[in-house]
């Protein structure tokens, strides 16, 4: 119980230094006119934003019970992630088509940067899709399961 206070109270501080962070960024964001200093920046702040986003999911997964989702929140869900996953392979392989080819090295910087951020997301994606969403899903099949397992006649004339 302790060790959960500890990582709680951590949590929450980093909940508020992300947003910090922003803060602090969002302000400097206004005076820079290098745009690749400026959207390198913007990102960092993005990041932050995203940060403090799943350090508050971590809290909530630790203070909370989660409800399960019903297969139409399944069915969507699924093909919103799986839409994605598709989007950014596809990116992916454009990207690592296209990087070589360039000689601007710091459009190239830029670029690889990017295919960092869509790999990371690509694997995070299917995380998503098979472990969170699997994991708090209760189909119909399931709740079937559940009702035949339950009944002490299986569906048969009592005794």
């Amino acid at each position: 119980m302790e060790s959960t206070n500890k990582l709680l109270v951590f949590l929450r501080n980093q909940v508020a230094v992300e947003n910090e962070i922003v803060a602090s960024l969002e302000k400097t964001l206004v005076d820079i006119r290098n745009p690749v200093v400026k959207s390198v920046l913007k990102g960092v702040s993005l990041d932050s934003v995203k940060h403090a986003d799943l350090y508050s999911a971590a809290i909530t997964l630790l203070t909370q019970s989660s409800t399960a989702l019903n297969q139409s929140n399944l069915d969507t869900q699924r093909a919103l992630v799986q839409k994605h996953i598709n989007v950014e392979a596809e990116l992916i392989k454009t990207l690592q088509t296209m990087i070589p080819t360039i000689e601007n090295e710091k459009v190239t910087f830029l670029l690889k940067s990017i295919l960092n951020d869509e790999t990371k997301h690509h694997a995070m994606l299917k995380m998503v899709l098979e472990i969170i969403v699997h994991s708090e899903t209760i189909t119909e099949a399931d709740w079937w399961k559940m009702l035949w397992e339950g009944s002490p006649f299986h569906g048969g004339p009592g005794e």
